[in-house]
């Protein structure tokens, strides 16, 4: 649960920054451009800090393109091709809030070769609503199965100390130190709880290969040493909630007296 839990907090924004650098800014050119024109303002765009990266789509390209989608011959039935060369821009995510784009509208319009600026602004706003929305919820369930996976923990742990809560006052019965009768069930409880995290954190690692692989894109695997700290956050926490509860469990029979055990 703590790693599903830290799956969705540190991936979220990586998510989004996926989304969002990948819807295009249209740029319309003017159809009496030149093809010389054209590709010396694309190499230009392309230097620009905030494009990221580009795709030039021609009358030619563009009129097959809408020739497959509407599956006619539109461009001989008209007589000519009206449709007008595009060069799709894909910003980079600090640069896609409305405010940047409007910026990056305004900068580029100013271009005599530029007929029209055209992006999905409604698109973005849609896809950061719906991503903090689903993160909430998320974040919210997984949070609940965490309280409810501890309890489950602890209550385990305390159940398999009472059964052993004979054994406990004998050994004080014949002289024991507390700290003798509690240390093997603290290293007990230590062992389960990184065997128990480790197992966790070796299913994690799958459920993060296997969305690597069917999404590489998204990079998710990229950075190791922060899989790794999450990882190592997952097995500390599975040893301190074992030690814990085994802490308290043992020491409740440690203090009890004799005639309660019974």
């Amino acid at each position: 649960m703590l790693g599903l839990l830290l799956l969705v907090v540190l991936y979220a924004d990586r998510l989004s920054s996926f989304f969002r650098e990948n819807i295009g800014v249209s740029l319309v050119i003017n159809s009496d451009a030149t093809a010389g024109e054209i590709m010396e303002f694309k190499n230009e765009v392309e230097n620009l800090p905030f494009v990221k990266a580009s795709s030039y789509v021609s009358k030619e390209e563009a009129a097959e393109m809408l020739q497959e989608e509407l599956g006619e011959d539109f461009v001989g039935f008209i007589g000519y091709n009206p449709l007008p060369p595009t060069l799709e821009l894909f910003l980079f995510e600090q640069y896609t809030s409305a405010d940047s784009l409007a910026k990056v509208k305004q900068l580029l319009v100013q271009r005599g070769i530029i007929e029209s600026v055209e992006y999905e602004y409604q698109l973005l706003d849609l896809i950061d609503r719906n991503i903090s929305r689903i993160s909430k919820w998320v974040l919210g369930f997984s949070i609940l199965l965490l309280i409810i996976a501890v309890l489950l923990i602890h209550n385990t742990i305390r159940l398999s100390i009472y059964a052993k809560r004979m054994l406990i006052k004998s050994m004080l019965l014949v002289g024991a130190s507390r700290q003798f009768i509690r240390r093997p069930f603290i290293v007990k409880g230590i062992m389960q709880g990184l065997i128990g995290s480790a197992i966790a954190v070796m299913l994690l690692l799958g459920v993060l290969c296997l969305s690597s692989h069917r999404f590489p894109e998204l990079g998710l695997a990229e950075n190791l040493l922060l899989v790794g700290a999450g990882g190592a956050l997952v097995i500390g926490f599975g040893v301190l909630i074992s030690w814990l509860s085994t802490y308290i469990a043992v020491k409740k029979y440690l203090n009890i007296r004799s005639e309660d055990l019974y």
